[in-house]
Parts: structure tokens; sequence; C-alpha cells
């Protein structure tokens, strides 16, 4: 379904990514775990095709994203759905606009069937009473979860999530969790998940990967990662890291 063939990726003088290799089952909920700056939204970024690697290979459903032509690109990404960390909202519509956006886009459906579609996806966000409202006006909290349902409305097959549940109270973030779930079981939806929060990771993943400058210095399952011995991963979810990871 996903798969990064030893993907480089530098930005000036900085190596961001160094040889990252991974394969992404369909319907898999896949946790990319580790310290900022070491490379996990870069590589959503590769997924989706915002941008190419330097050396290496991303390849969706066996056609390759990196060189790919735009309507190539455009054909992989129809099928995606990306949840930034922002929510990354149009400030001048309201909430109920930039949920509807993409399908007014597709030009597919009546303004009634856009309507209701959008109204189910915010009650499934408790948004019902944000609609009339501007970005501006709502939480940080709630632009994520308005950018979450602006995603939803597509039913992408795919859905990349950067930090869902950072900013969220423990309510929430099982709210939003639980709808992770809920798109693969229901739906058969992949995930991709960029997260600090190690209790939604355990929560939700299949399997979780651990960058650490820009390598994957391990991939396993909740349990794996748990009772990893890697000094690396034990440093990381114990929840003491203060600066680099010392080995």
């Amino acid at each position: 379904m996903i798969e990064l063939r030893n993907v480089f990726k530098r930005f000036g003088s900085r190596d961001v990514l160094n040889g990252v290799s991974l394969k992404i089952q369909k319907g898999e909920t896949f946790v990319i775990i580790g310290q900022s700056g070491t490379g996990k939204t870069v590589t959503l970024r590769h997924i989706a095709g915002l941008i190419d690697p330097d050396h290496g290979e991303v390849i969706i459903d066996g056609i390759h994203m990196n060189g790919a032509t735009g309507k190539v690109k455009s054909g992989l990404r129809e099928k995606m759905g990306i949840v930034f960390q922002s929510g990354a909202l149009i400030n001048w519509m309201t909430v109920a606009e930039n949920v509807a956006l993409p399908l007014i886009e597709q030009r597919r459906l009546s303004r009634t069937q856009i309507n209701e579609v959008v109204e189910d996806r915010l009650r499934i966000l408790q948004l019902t009473d944000a609609g009339d409202k501007m970005p501006a006006d709502i939480s940080g909290g709630m632009r994520k979860r308005v950018g979450l349902a602006r995603v939803l409305v597509r039913n992408p097959e795919i859905i990349l999530y950067d930090e869902p549940t950072s900013g969220l109270d423990p309510v929430m973030s099982s709210v939003i969790n639980e709808l992770i779930k809920r798109m693969q079981r229901e739906y058969g939806v992949t995930s991709v998940v960029v997260t600090h929060d190690m209790g939604s990771a355990y929560d939700i993943a299949d399997r979780i990967a651990m960058l650490y400058e820009g390598e994957i210095v391990v991939c396993d399952s909740p349990e794996g990662i748990k009772n990893s011995v890697n000094p690396i991963v034990r440093q990381f979810i114990s929840g003491s890291i203060e600066g680099p990871i010392v080995v």
C-alpha cells in the first residue's frame, strides 16, 4: 500500500532522512514516534508527494510518487487526506464552509447532500455548534478537529495525521483515538500517524516505528515497543528526554 525505499532528504546542510525504509500495509494504522526535528513530518510529506526525496523511492499502491507527473500525483493524492497539526483552515470561511470545501471542489454532490455530509462529520467530532463560527473564534483544539472533519468528508483510503492529539484534553484525545480506530474498523482506512503521545500510540497502532536522527531505529508492535530494550526507545518512552538522547 505505502512503501518508502532507502529515502534520503537534506535541507541545506542538514540531513533530515538518512535511508528511511518502511512498508505499510493496506488497512494498517502505522504510528511514527521520535523527538522533534528527527524527520517525522518530513516522512509524511514524502508520502503525500508534497516533497520528493533526494534519493530513494516513495511508492503508493504500486505507483511511484516521486518523479511522477502532476496528473499522477494528483490521482494518488485523491486517495489521501492530510490532517495538519495546525488544522490549516481558511480564515475567511466559516467552520462549515471549511469542511464542505473538498466536496464543493469535487462537484459530485448536490448542495443538500454536501450539507448532510458536513453536518454528520461535525456531529462525530462534537462540533455541531461551531458550524457558523470563524476559525479565529474557536480554540486550537477545535481547529484541529475541524481539519479532521474536512478530511473525513472525502472518505479517503489513506489518512496522514500530524500530531492529531496535541493540544487536546484527555477526553477529546480519546475521541480522536476512537475515530482513528473506527475509520480502520468500519472503512478499512490506512492511517499513518505522527505523534509524541505514547498513550495514543499504544491505543491506536498496529505497529510503531521510531525515528532517531533520520533513521528508523526500531519498528514493532505496541507491546514490542513497550518492552523494548533499545536504550533510545526506553529513554524516549519514559518521558525523560531533555535535549539529545545519550546512548
